[in-house]
């Protein structure tokens, strides 16, 4: 399978790939003249052969454009800030299930020490947003926006779909909240919101700001889950049910084509 780069932009048939990313595939992959590569610019990919090397930069001729599919779903992932290595296996899988932001959370009950350094962190969490976007061949990598506290975050969400994961008796379980039927009316790309808590769970003050901001307490089961594991379990629930939705439409159902072929 190629290795897939992010280039700034695509002009008269070329591209510049530059920085650290440079130097890793030229001097640790060992990219030499004439292998080929994929190449996006965030909106398009193309399919793209190696023409000069060095240490900074590595010029690229195009050669041919590849299908970029657009997702059923936008994903908007809002995360609590727990510990480092937590924290960054679950940004690298949130990417790989498809996450569009990532909005890292001061929660209430995040640890302060972890808040204050959260700031010297964020280029390291853009560097595991771009190396996972590469490996799982994404058209685009996820934005990293800036720590906020939950009450600005939650009230700032526009997404028509909104679930603040919940451990609290009554909340509404994901199947329903993602029932295709509460969003059969949606056309194109949906935007959804998904808020993650840290270990000792939000406080009421979020709970409250998430229920005006129109947030629906969410759950993914009985069992209390760790962070990442959340994050994978939900964004996994919101994948299926919206890739399953779209596919299920009239005409795109292995039931149609099978009466289209016996007609």
């Amino acid at each position: 399978m190629r290795r897939r780069f992010f280039v700034d932009r695509f002009k008269n048939g070329s591209a510049i790939l530059s920085g650290d990313t440079a130097n890793h595939l030229g001097r640790v992959l060992r990219a030499e003249p004439g292998q080929l590569y994929e190449l996006s610019d965030g909106e398009s990919a193309w399919l793209a052969r190696t023409e000069t090397i060095d240490r900074h930069e590595i010029h690229f001729s195009l050669v041919e454009q590849l299908p970029a599919i657009a997702a059923p779903v936008r994903i908007t992932l809002m995360l609590a800030i727990v510990k480092f290595d937590r924290f960054e296996w679950a940004i690298e899988k949130a990417t790989e299930l498809g996450a569009d932001e990532v909005v890292p959370l001061i929660a209430e009950r995040s640890e302060k020490g972890l808040i204050s350094a959260a700031g010297k962190r964020a280029e390291r969490w853009r560097r595991i947003l771009t190396e996972s976007a590469q490996q799982a061949r994404r058209l685009r990598v996820p934005t990293l926006r800036e720590a906020a506290r939950p009450t600005d975050a939650l009230r700032d969400s526009a997404c028509p779909v909104k679930m603040l994961l919940s451990e609290r008796i009554g909340a509404s379980p994901m199947r329903e909240v993602l029932d295709p039927a509460a969003i059969a009316n949606s056309t194109g790309s949906t935007d959804v919101a998904v808020a993650i808590g840290p270990e000792g769970g939000w406080t009421d003050l979020e709970f409250g700001t998430a229920a005006a901001a129109g947030f629906t307490e969410t759950a993914l089961g009985v069992n209390i889950l760790r962070t990442e594991t959340a994050v994978c379990a939900a964004l996994a629930a919101v994948q299926f049910a919206f890739g399953a939705f779209r596919a299920g439409e009239s005409g795109n159902r292995p039931q149609d084509k099978f009466r289209k072929e016996t007609a």
